[in-house]
């Protein structure tokens, strides 16, 4: 498996977890603690994406991916 794919696989790993998290706040009482593992996700998933961005742009420009 190449690192497009392993990011990929990642992402949707971690968009599963946000939409479980998510689904199971309480619609009153939501503890900052909660808050806090969805907020986690979501910087986890925008890096991850961000770093695929990255390795697609180079694939693109013919550079040399590590």
């Amino acid at each position: 498996m190449d690192r497009e794919e392993e990011l990929e696989k990642e992402i949707k790993a971690l968009e599963a977890q946000l939409w479980d998290r998510e689904a199971s706040l309480p619609a009153h009482s939501v503890r900052p603690q909660q808050l806090l593992v969805i907020e986690e996700l979501e910087a986890g998933i925008e890096g991850k994406k961000k770093e695929l961005e990255e390795l697609r742009r180079r694939r693109e420009s013919g550079s040399q991916v590590d």
